[in-house]
């Protein structure tokens, strides 16, 4: 896959799955807690993934409008979801489960692009990153062993499409020898994908936990919680809701980024009914009209002051508005009533639709747009309003009740409001 192609994915499944899963606190909970060796040991004997199913985790990944799944194959922990030369300390030794060869298999079946999470790492194993950090002899033999992991991985499950390294603390990369450790996994596979996180730019970018588009660009993709924990926790249930998940969707189309959305399966192997229900729901919107705004995306922008454009709302009460060509799109994020008004409109408007509602009555006058809504809309999640024009949609209103005929200045916050 080229770096290009990974940029118009748009929307993925990141899939954190390990030993922590059966604590339900998190994924960094062998770190935070101090557990031992013997601890970690004891909880593989444990370790029953039952309910775990690469094929419905893919069926969900479709259902959702994903089009690529990354798989966490070892975490921090040092757990392998494999069968490993290597070390016992794997899915294999202790259940007789590779679950990364399922889920390869699962992707490659279910048409997805596959990517496998691989952490540098390893709080498990000896020497560890810390005996590295103080040792020269001890940092010998941990880089040999980390190269050895992600040779063993990438023979085993190539052709895939992305190497996502993960736990980079404490190396830069010339530390990793990170142009050598890509370079022999390209000599494995010549058209592998790298993310940045063993210390190089890589093939994309990887913002986590926000939307921010790299400057100058480069292909990205935001990889975002459903609620505030990558790994299963028992008692986190600050869900994202479907409108927040699509909000994010099209930020990152407007910024031509990907966005990689997490579950966490449970101890057991399998995703919480609330990940499962919001992944569907806001795929159905996707079927309705949605994946039509993912590729080519404007944000419009209403002011032309201190503020780079699509960085506020522009006060209106049903959301945001988006262009393409001669398309403009309104998601409807709060229904308006039976009647959709808009003023400052600096085109004219040919035509209005909405998925499943066809075309639209509508009544334009100068600036302003009445479009007749159905009421079997308002129980719709986040219906889009398509406006076909005859020209590139435009809009503008200033901080007054009509514009100025002088010049004037464009309504935006003053310079000290936004500055600091």
């Amino acid at each position: 896959m080229r770096p290009q192609e990974f940029s118009q994915l748009r929307y993925g499944m990141f899939i954190h799955y390990g030993l922590y899963s059966q604590l339900g606190r998190g994924e960094w909970v062998m770190n935070r807690e101090k557990l031992s060796r013997q601890e970690m040991l004891n909880l593989a004997q444990q370790f029953q993934p039952s309910r775990f199913d690469a094929e419905q985790l893919c069926q969900l990944a479709v259902e959702g409008g994903m089009k690529y799944l990354v798989f966490t194959t070892m975490h921090h922990e040092g757990f392998r979801l494999y069968q490993s030369s290597l070390s016992d300390f794997n899915s294999w030794h202790y259940c007789r489960r590779d679950l990364v060869r399922e889920v390869v298999a699962g992707a490659r079946k279910h048409g997805l692009r596959i990517g496998l999470y691989h952490s540098l790492n390893n709080w498990f194993d000896r020497p560890d990153a810390v005996d590295a950090l103080e040792d020269p002899e001890a940092y010998r033999s941990f880089i040999k062993h980390c190269f050895a992991r992600l040779r063993e991985l990438l023979q085993q499950f190539s052709p895939i499409d992305i190497m996502w390294y993960d736990g980079w603390w404490p190396f830069n990369a010339e530390q990793w020898q990170a142009e050598r450790m890509n370079q022999e996994l390209r000599n494995i596979q010549s058209n592998l994908l790298f993310n940045g996180r063993n210390g190089l730019d890589g093939d994309f970018r990887t913002p986590e936990q926000h939307l921010g588009a790299p400057s100058p660009w480069a292909p990205w993709e935001a990889c975002i919680t459903l609620n505030q924990h990558w790994g299963y926790h028992a008692h986190d249930q600050e869900w994202k809701s479907p409108q927040e998940v699509i909000r994010m969707l099209l930020t990152c189309a407007q910024g031509q980024g990907n966005l990689l959305l997490n579950v966490g399966p449970d101890a057991s192997g399998s995703v919480p009914e609330a990940s499962q229900k919001i992944i569907r729901q806001v795929g159905d919107w996707l079927k309705r009209g949605g994946e039509e705004m993912m590729q080519d995306l404007e944000k419009m922008s209403f002011s032309h002051g201190p503020r780079q454009p699509g960085e506020h709302g522009d006060w209106d009460h049903a959301g945001g508005f988006y262009r393409k060509d001669k398309k403009m799109y309104w998601p409807l994020f709060h229904f308006p009533g039976q009647k959709a008004t808009l003023s400052g409109l600096e085109m004219q408007v040919e035509q209005v639709s909405c998925g499943k509602f066809g075309s639209l009555e509508f009544s334009q006058q100068d600036d302003i747009i009445q479009v007749s809504l159905p009421e079997e809309m308002s129980s719709q999640l986040c219906p889009v309003l398509v406006f076909g024009c005859q020209q590139k949609p435009s809009i503008y209103r200033c901080g007054g009740m009509r514009q100025p005929k002088l010049q004037h200045p464009r309504y935006d916050p003053v310079e000290p409001d936004i500055k600091y």
